[in-house]
């Protein structure tokens, strides 16, 4: 089942350095592991509350290909310098069953 990494920068980044290194280690080094960018800092509209600051969704084969990626050690070398650099909130959910239909 189709499962989906969802970031949410809750506010402006706070450390743009950080930030630049994170984003030159995801891109230099990328996991192994496939997946495929739905949304990457598009524009938003909020429907309901406030809304973030942006929003990333990326989408993998399934929940354990997303965790595979999440938990890589390419990724945990990034991870400290989005955390250092931005608030986010980072989850991971299951798609919709396509035999289900």
């Amino acid at each position: 089942m189709t499962a989906y990494a969802i970031f949410i920068r809750d506010e402006a980044v706070q450390d743009q350095a950080e930030m630049d290194t994170y984003s030159h280690l995801t891109r230099s080094n990328p996991p192994k592991v496939a997946l495929t960018p739905l949304a990457l800092y598009g524009a938003l509209d909020a429907l309901e509350g406030d809304a973030p600051d942006g929003v990333v969704v990326l989408q993998f084969a399934d929940m354990a290909s997303a965790r595979a990626w999440y938990d890589s050690p390419e990724y945990q070398a990034a991870l400290p310098h989005r955390l250092k650099g931005a608030k986010y909130r980072a989850f991971i959910v299951d798609g919709l069953d396509e035999t289900a239909k």
